[in-house]
């Protein structure tokens, strides 16, 4: 007789190769074709325009950021919502003051300017912009 241990072992072992075969069937059955379009670079569909040496917009990572802290936490009211008949007001009101926090963190966000979307033209730098060229 397996000890737990034992269990817990083959359900791994069990994992690791539905792993394996999973990658090993989308290898084998994926097509490949790949062109210059498909293997260049691009953000979000947008046509690279210049160099990559740019100074880059933290919008994109401020946007990211502030999704992922709110869908987290979003995802704590769906085990609340359900079991919210049991819970009693005590619960309620815990669950009311979380989400008064989230709006408050939402409208910070928004008075910031953390929401707003507006596609800023690149900065290219110049090598005049780093050296002093006098003529």
């Amino acid at each position: 007789m397996l000890s737990s241990f034992g269990v817990i072992f083959i359900f791994l072992i069990f994992a690791l190769l539905l792993v394996g075969v999973a990658i090993l069937a989308a290898w084998v059955v994926r097509p490949s074709h790949p062109t210059s379009k498909k293997l260049s670079n691009y953000e979000s569909g947008i046509v690279p325009e210049g160099s990559p040496w740019i100074l880059f917009n933290t919008r994109f990572y401020m946007i990211a950021l502030a999704y992922i802290i709110f869908d987290v936490e979003l995802v704590l009211l769906f085990p609340w919502a359900l079991s919210f008949r049991g819970l009693g007001w005590f619960a309620f009101v815990a669950m009311a003051i979380f989400v008064f926090i989230l709006f408050l963190g939402l409208f910070y966000d928004w008075a910031k300017g953390y929401l707003d979307w507006d596609k800023p033209k690149p900065y290219i730098p110049k090598l005049s912009d780093f050296i002093d060229i006098k003529k």
